[in-house]
């Protein structure tokens, strides 16, 4: 929402002007103005929250994650980044699940507060760590190697060696960063995790719920929904 920095720029604070680059950023960007009206106009009590990029359990498959990463790393399918050098602030999910929670029990009703996790990498970063942490848990259990026969690291190779490069989306900023120091002052905020223990937790999360995640990527979770919602809908008309 806040828009690009650029590489020597100071992180993204409260008091920087939103300025979103794609239609996807716009429409965040807009439900803060809508809440802001609603709070100014009405004295709705809110308070907001912006995050830098969040990543651990439950992450949606289709992201640059590990999630993604194991189940194409598994069939042995190539590893798709931009050129790799766009720059992200990483948090882990359920630090930013605690920020929530600080915001809502001491934050000033009206104010918002960015919760980051100082932890800015490369694209190409991210994903070479993802892949150095596959290549040690499958070299040190063979039956996580059992279950992923295909994975260049149960061959006793690099799973790196499927990073592939393709073209980049349209309206993709280069750089994010936040600056927490508000939060922190104000509700005591602070990740617990680094950007490394947490990476460890989320693909060691993900090769125990492999289940999931495959539902995810199959489709059949939608079944759930299906399952739960449709008749619900038919009865209700």
């Amino acid at each position: 929402m806040y828009g690009n920095l650029g590489p020597t720029a100071a992180p993204f604070t409260e008091d920087t002007a939103y300025s979103p680059n794609s239609p996807y950023a716009a429409s965040k960007a807009g439900s803060d103005h809508l809440v802001r009206a609603y709070h100014h106009t009405y004295g709705l009590p809110v308070t907001t929250t912006n995050s830098s990029n969040n990543f651990g359990p439950y992450h949606f498959p289709e992201k640059a994650d590990p999630a993604r990463d194991c189940e194409r790393a598994g069939r042995k399918a190539d590893t798709r980044i931009w050129d790799g050098l766009q720059v992200r602030d990483w948090l882990y999910v359920r630090d930013h699940c605690r920020g929530i929670e600080r915001v809502l029990e001491k934050g000033r009703v009206g104010e918002t507060y960015n919760l980051g996790g100082n932890a800015e990498r490369t694209n190409l970063e991210v994903v070479k760590a993802i892949c150095g942490n596959i290549n040690k848990i499958l070299g040190a259990d063979e039956k996580v190697r059992e279950r992923f026969p295909k994975c260049p690291a149960a061959l006793g190779g690099d799973t790196a060696e499927l990073i592939t490069f393709v073209k980049d989306r349209p309206g993709h900023d280069r750089r994010y960063a936040i600056d927490a120091m508000k939060a922190t002052l104000e509700t005591g905020y602070g990740p617990s995790e680094s950007f490394d223990t947490g990476l460890l937790k989320t693909i060691k999360w993900f090769i125990t719920n492999e289940q999931w995640w495959r539902s995810v990527m199959d489709g059949s979770y939608r079944d759930w929904v299906e399952l739960h919602y449709s008749n619900g809908r038919r009865s209700a008309k």
